[in-house]
């Protein structure tokens, strides 16, 4: 009985993300082929693509960059809306955007004792409110798309010799993904009898 469920569970593990995949990306499938009307599945996908990486070749353009920042511009006076525009237009330019910020993984400390965070640097100085030797370190939650931004000395960091990208999915994950370092291992020297 044991085996049937240690099968179980492991045919389970292999499943559960496929199925949860494929359901994700399927309703969204049927969500964007619903609002543009379109009958065959993916196409409506595929059309938003499209045309978003059309709009991103626009807007590397010299004429276009005049057009983004006369939009900037307009969207910044608005009251309501320049705080969700600039937000969103933040959050994403700092995971795939030209100046990302998310790319100096840390670690800190966690309150009281030896307890320790992961996160990552957004500003490496903090000198225009008068914390010259200070850092914010934004902390992402496990099983989240949210977290929590914190000021740091910047002695209190501990640099992390890993992919940035690897750093966020094992905390995203709760710590079960692997983490590799980026520096590749010494090679160690073999000790031969009589060189001690």
């Amino acid at each position: 009985m044991r085996r049937l469920v240690s099968y179980f569970l492991r045919g389970l593990v292999f499943v559960a993300p496929l199925a949860v995949t494929a359901y994700v990306c399927v309703r969204i499938f049927a969500v964007i082929d619903g609002l543009l009307g379109l009958s065959i599945p993916g196409l409506g996908f595929l059309v938003t693509i499209l045309v978003i990486t059309l709009v991103g070749f626009l807007v590397s353009t010299i004429l276009a960059t005049s057009a983004s920042s006369a939009v900037d511009s307009v969207v910044n006076r608005l009251p309501v809306v320049r705080l969700l525009y600039s937000a969103t237009k933040d959050l994403l330019n700092a995971f795939v955007g030209e100046h990302r910020r998310f790319n100096t993984p840390v670690l800190v400390p966690a309150g009281d004792g030896s307890a320790r965070a992961l996160g990552f640097i957004t500003q490496e100085s903090l000198a225009s409110l008068g914390l010259a030797d200070y850092v914010t370190v934004y902390l992402p939650f496990s099983y989240s798309l949210s977290g929590r931004l914190l000021v740091f000395p910047v002695a209190d960091l501990q640099r992390i010799d890993a992919a940035s990208a690897d750093v966020l999915a094992f905390i995203v994950s709760g710590g079960v993904t692997d983490v590799r370092s980026t520096t590749p291992p010494k090679p160690q020297s073999v000790v031969r009898a009589g060189e001690r």
